[in-house]
């Protein structure tokens, strides 16, 4: 064999033990985690349902009640007549948290053609 083949395949030899040396890793390149924020917001309240009052006859005469002094950041509802089941309910007067830029308009009763309607108390933007 001449020397020449044999260098040859000295180096085929060392090539190929060496190729079963050598361990293939996969490249591992990590990724951002992506997370799923959840916002759990509650859903407006549903709008109240409207109910129109009409009374056949007109309410009693305005409640008398007596008019605490006045208390800061409130407002005072004046009592007023609730009709229920075919009679008028007195509802007392109580304090209301005030609200900036608003001003409060009372309950009361409108007489109209069919009757007497009810408005119940609703803030009103100044």
């Amino acid at each position: 064999m001449s020397s020449r083949l044999a260098g040859l395949l000295i180096v085929s030899a060392a090539a190929a033990v060496a190729a079963g040396c050598v361990e293939e890793r996969p490249v591992y390149h990590p990724r951002p985690v992506q997370r799923e924020v959840i916002v759990e917001r509650q859903a407006p309240p549903p709008p109240p349902e409207v109910v129109e009052v009409i009374a056949p006859q007109p309410p009693p005469p305005r409640i008398v009640e007596e008019v605490p002094p006045p208390r800061r950041g409130y407002v005072w509802v004046h009592g007023y007549w609730r009709w229920e089941h075919g009679r008028y309910i007195a509802v007392a007067g109580h304090w209301r948290e005030a609200r900036p830029g608003y001003h409060y308009v009372h309950p009361h009763w409108e007489q109209r053609n069919d009757g007497w309607h009810f408005h119940v108390g609703v803030w009103v933007n100044d």
